[in-house]
């Protein structure tokens, strides 16, 4: 690992806070976070791993290279009267400040389960670094402290001062991240060091758009949304509620003026009356996200049902199978309804994982089900496609199909080991160790299981608290058992079990009717009835109430209590809406939660075309790509070998396709 070392100047010593992270918003459904849950999976698990073992120190070590640390050094200097002989900014993006905070988001998390005391200080020396480059009033983006004029790119437009050009600057993009790593430090070490300098950020912008603005400024939009989840998760820490007041303020005028690119940055309409996904991914999705914490923290119907059909609108008319977002280059942008290129698909790896984030939301804004379905298939395809199994190399775009010749990533045939514009490698970086967060929720008389994934938690009920484990195989084997390891105070308690779309002949949510009629984006294009699932209960199998796509067992449970459940795991072939163009009389490979292609590698003759109807196997090979199931295919007399889809492009440039020809 990179040694982590930085000048002893800016060591800083910090007042610690108590480590509860006050939860004053009203979701219904609280998510367990991951101080209560150790992780035991042999998927996900070592995933973390890389990133905790070797990714972070990887990218520390480039943002060090590349400037990004020195541009705080540079800032502070000014402010402080120092100026450098050469005061320039390094880099070439104006949210390059946002890597350095993205990287502390995932190393926070990552300390939870894994301290590393090293690691620990060494976060304490950025932190110290950036608290050098922030302003007296608590202004923070280095670029424009260091040299306002000179924007480090192109399309921010020169003007000089602070909030000039904010659809370009990136000033409030960059607070927003900042916010979110410096909560999520709060949250994994309870030290106030980083809390405190975006506390002190968040109070000059609530003076400068709410409280003091001038001329218009009050109605300006950010240009990259993100400040809106940022405020409300440091109103979560503190229950100010000028910060949520704050990201209501943004969300609530955007589209009143109309300095920065309309629909290309969600700002063509009001928030409230948009119902189509459009413009950048990425934006798209952190601003749905923030809209749907407005609306479970207002209890706002507008933007409720502004939500649902924006959600609606992206799963039945704009996702990739894998559940990537985004269908253009130009732009990073979505697309029209039913328009999914695959070769030059973009599906940007930070779209997914956006989108993991806003589907966390709807789910803890509904508890239903579906929207967990949709996540399972971003997260096991379109997020985890963005890294290397090395943990060094990542996607920027995420291809359905390669021809080995076009440079879809960034001038490159497969992943690439940076970017100038360096925002997927950090994201993968925060969302990977956040992942446990994701497995259960609670309200006030259930515990959701969403994922499965091996691990142990203790988890506070309403009644009482509730130690719980799960042993699986997942994604690779259907079986998981549960076991309550802990019963304290409980008394009757609802599990619910997430059943997943696919173990009900279904996909991406849609329901069977709907799938009948027309009104879907995939469905399975077989017709497999044995695909059904089981539950027992001590070893006796169970029949029960499916609410909301979750198997419901309610009983007062004890120590010792064990459920499995049985997912029996065919390979399906899957067929998209005859309206996406691109997929039209062809079909896709999926088993279980996963989305398989085929790689040029492993099929050096070509791929299946207008053959008979394949037959599949499955066969588990431990040493290819860390251990994956390998699907056999047997079409027209010819054998083919599929792979996951997350797994394509770990070994060397070649073709590879996703969907096939019937």
């Amino acid at each position: 690992m990179l040694k982590f070392t930085l000048p002893a100047l800016f060591l800083c010593t910090c007042t610690v806070a108590s480590s509860a992270y006050a939860q004053t918003g009203s979701y219904p459904i609280k998510a367990v976070d991951l101080r209560h849950v150790e992780l035991t999976d042999h998927f996900w698990l070592p995933k973390i791993e890389t990133i905790q073992n070797k990714t972070i120190a990887y990218a520390f070590r480039k943002c060090e290279e590349e400037g990004r640390m020195e541009n705080f050094v540079t800032a502070g200097d000014i402010i402080r009267g120092k100026t450098p002989r050469t005061p320039h900014v390094r880099g070439k993006m104006p949210f390059d400040d946002t890597d350095v905070y993205k990287i502390i988001e995932g190393a926070a998390y990552s300390l939870v389960n894994a301290p590393n005391p090293k690691l620990d200080a060494y976060l304490d020396s950025v932190i110290a670094l950036i608290a050098y480059g922030q302003e007296p009033d608590g202004y923070l983006t280095t670029w424009r402290t260091i040299d306002p004029k000179n924007p480090p790119c192109n399309w921010v437009r020169h003007g000089g001062g602070r909030w000039f050009d904010l659809g370009s600057s990136h000033e409030l993009y960059n607070a927003g991240h900042m916010y979110e790593a410096a909560a999520a430090h709060y949250q994994a070490t309870g030290k106030r060091n980083f809390l405190d300098i975006a506390l002190k950020n968040a109070d000059l912008l609530v003076n400068v758009f709410m409280l003091h603005p001038q001329g218009n400024l009050h109605l300006e939009s950010p240009g990259h949304e993100i400040i809106e989840t940022g405020l409300i998760k440091l109103y979560q820490i503190t229950g100010k509620k000028e910060y949520l007041q704050l990201s209501k303020h943004f969300l609530d005028n955007r589209s009143k003026l109309q300095p920065n690119n309309g629909a290309y940055n969600q700002n063509h309409r009001p928030v409230t009356e948009q119902d189509e996904v459009v413009g950048h991914a990425v934006r798209a999705v952190y601003l749905y996200a923030g809209m749907t914490d407005i609306a479970a923290l207002y209890n706002d119907d507008a933007y409720r049902s502004a939500v649902n059909k924006l959600w609606d609108n992206m799963t039945l008319k704009k996702m990739y199978i894998t559940g990537g977002l985004g269908a253009r280059h130009d732009g990073e942008a979505f697309g029209d309804n039913y328009e999914l290129p695959n070769l030059t698909a973009y599906a940007e790896t930070c779209s997914a994982i956006g989108g993991v984030y806003w589907a966390d939301r709807m789910f803890r804004l509904t508890g239903r089900a579906d929207y967990f379905d949709t996540l399972e298939r971003m997260l096991y395809n379109g997020v985890i496609s963005g890294i290397s199994l090395s943990g060094t190399e990542f996607f920027y775009p995420n291809p359905l199909e390669s021809d080995g010749v076009y440079k879809f990533n960034q001038g490159a045939c497969t992943r690439k080991s940076w970017f100038d514009c360096s925002c997927c490698p950090t994201n993968l970086i925060r969302f990977i160790p956040y992942i446990p967060n994701l497995i259960y929720a609670t309200d006030k008389s259930s515990l959701y299981i969403n994922l499965f994934v091996s691990n142990k938690a203790e988890i506070d009920v309403a009644d009482g608290k509730i130690g719980i484990s799960q042993q699986t195989n997942y994604p690779w084997n259907g079986k998981i058992d549960i076991a309550l390891t802990e019963v304290t105070g409980a008394g009757k308690l609802s599990l619910k079990i997430r059943i997943p779309d696919w173990a009900e002949n279904r996909i991406a949510g849609g329901d069977l009717m709907s799938q009948a009629s027309g009104a879907y984006l995939y469905r399975f294009a077989d017709d497999d009835a044995s695909n059904s699932y089981t539950i027992s209960v001590n070893g006796k199998k169970v029949s029960g109430l499916v609410k909301n796509g979750y198997f419901v067992l309610t009983r007062t449970w004890k120590k010792g209590d064990k459920v499995t459940l049985d997912l029996p795991m065919q390979v399906r072939t899957v067929e998209a809406n005859p309206a996406v163009k691109d997929d039209a009389g062809k079909y896709a490979v999926e088993r279980g939660p996963l989305v398989y292609c085929m790689e040029e590698v492993d099929n050096p003759k070509g791929f299946p075309a207008h053959t008979a109807t394949p037959a599949f196997s499955v066969k588990w090979q431990p040493k290819l790509l860390n251990g994956i199931n390998v699907i056999q295919e047997k079409t027209g007399g010819k054998n083919y070998r599929l792979i996951p889809y997350y797994a394509w492009s770990n070994r060397g440039v070649g073709k590879m396709k996703v969907w096939y020809e019937e």
